[in-house]
């Protein structure tokens, strides 16, 4: 299966969070910037109909009819005297009739058709916008009123020129879009940094993951926010599990191998016999048929513990004496050249209750080590008491010493590194030991070599 190309990846968790981020800012920034737009824009309008309402009060107030005109002699507004100021005032009568015009709109010409509506109340006011040639857009307001001494109604229309309104709203938007703009360049940076910040628990965790790959540490460190912390212990617990797994799995090839050694050394010790007598004999064929399935015993045996998490303890009952009596053989045949004497101490009716491989693990074992380091003497001691099997073994060897009695049950440790081994075999019968809730001691023997006592059940 080919590896994802460059164009085929996903987005990291980081891009992703800045595009979503980036895109959520420009989107509300937006926003925001409209509807503030939008706000100034209507805050502009309401102060252009409220001037043009107190310029239309204005022109009421000073307003006097002579005859089918008004007169309006004194305008404090000065800007209604000049011409094409930007503020025009006029009166109207209800048919639409210009009464007055202010000196400011004396060459302004405009359709005033909308201004004057007729369903307008006595003192309502109409606000609307016009086109008007040269002069631009017009803001203009339409007050209608009933003058009592003449009988009759009358339009009072004030109009203003939007270009300083717009100029100011187009300050407006340039000021505010520029400052926006700078706003979400600054917002964009800051939410780019702060997002590195918050995901640097993670980047932490992908590279104490790689040091536990390179090895450089054991688990991973408890410095994590609380959201990883979950997490993390799990991995720790997985990576926890997976190296025992691992040295359980290592222990069991160890164990193997060790296991093995006597039988390969049986075979080798009958190959060279048969080399030497020139023919093979019937005692060299059952030899080795008896080592290869011991051989095979053993492999069973083995791989059977291996994929047990706890060592099951069976109450089947097995005789100890044959098992005792066929290692013996064996060992013999490896150490023929020391022509080792054993003695045996046990009753035909001794026996053990668990598995026979078990058994066989564990004595092969110690025995193996009483004709290693034993001179010319092994003593075999057992005896029953109810169902715990209590089993001594003894040599004439040097002897372990008191001060490396603990040190050499552990796996890999040996006190003599003279003689060949790996320092597995006792560290297997303390582990077959401590499966059956038994006991291990190691003592000095009466002719001064090691005794390994075991109590089994």
């Amino acid at each position: 299966m080919s590896q994802p190309t460059s164009v085929d990846a996903p987005y990291s968790m980081r891009r992703r969070l800045v595009l979503a981020f980036g895109v959520l800012l420009v989107v509300f920034l937006g926003l925001a910037g409209y509807a503030l737009d939008r706000a100034y824009q209507r805050s502009i309008a309401a102060a252009v109909a409220e001037r043009l309402q107190l310029q239309v009060y204005a022109l009421l107030g000073v307003a006097e009819p002579d005859g089918n005109k008004f007169f309006l002699p004194d305008l404090e507004e000065a800007r209604f005297t000049q011409i094409d100021s930007g503020l025009y005032g006029f009166i109207f009568d209800r048919n639409g009739r210009e009464l007055w015009r202010s000196p400011s709109a004396l060459s302004l010409s405009l359709d005033h058709a909308l201004m004057l509506s007729s369903k307008m109340q006595p003192g309502q006011t109409n606000y609307g916008q016009t086109s008007a040639g040269e002069q631009g857009t017009l803001a203009w307001a339409s007050y209608r009123t009933y003058w009592e001494a003449l009988g009759q109604y009358f339009y009072f229309v004030v109009m203003e020129s939007t270009a300083p309104t717009d100029s100011q709203i187009e300050e407006f938007e340039s000021t505010l879009y520029m400052w926006f703009g700078a706003l979400t360049v600054l917002l964009s940076i800051a939410q780019y940094y702060f997002l590195r910040w918050g995901l640097q628990p993670l980047q932490q965790l992908a590279l104490d993951v790689s040091a536990i790959e390179s090895g450089k540490q054991d688990q991973l460190q408890q410095h994590y926010p609380s959201e990883l912390v979950p997490v993390t212990e799990n991995l720790n617990l997985l990576i926890k599990s997976e190296r025992e797994r691992q040295n359980h799995f290592r222990t069991m090839l160890g164990n193997l191998a060790h296991s093995l050694k006597t039988p390969l050394a049986v075979l080798s010790t009958a190959l060279q016999e048969a080399k030497s007598d020139g023919e093979f004999t019937d005692e060299h064929r059952k030899d080795m048929s008896d080592q290869l399935q011991r051989m095979d015993q053993i492999v069973s045996y083995q791989l059977k513990r291996a994929v047990k998490t706890n060592q099951a303890v069976l109450a089947r009952p097995v005789a100890l004496a044959p098992v005792i009596t066929k290692l013996v053989g064996a060992l013999q045949k490896v150490y023929r050249d020391k022509a080792t004497k054993v003695l045996f101490e046990m009753a035909a009716e001794v026996q053990f209750y668990g598995d026979e491989s078990d058994l066989m693990e564990l004595c092969g074992n110690v025995l193996d080590n009483a004709f290693k380091y034993g001179h010319t003497l092994v003593q075999v001691k057992a005896s029953q008491k109810g169902k715990a099997l209590l089993l001594e073994v003894n040599d004439d060897g040097n002897g372990i010493a008191e001060s490396d009695r603990h040190y050499v049950l552990q796996r890999g440790a040996r006190a003599d590194t003279v003689k060949s081994g790996q320092g597995i075999g006792l560290a297997v019968v303390t582990e077959i030991v401590s499966a059956y809730g038994g006991e291990l001691r190691i003592e000095r023997s009466e002719w001064g070599g090691a005794s390994i006592k075991l109590r089994l059940g």
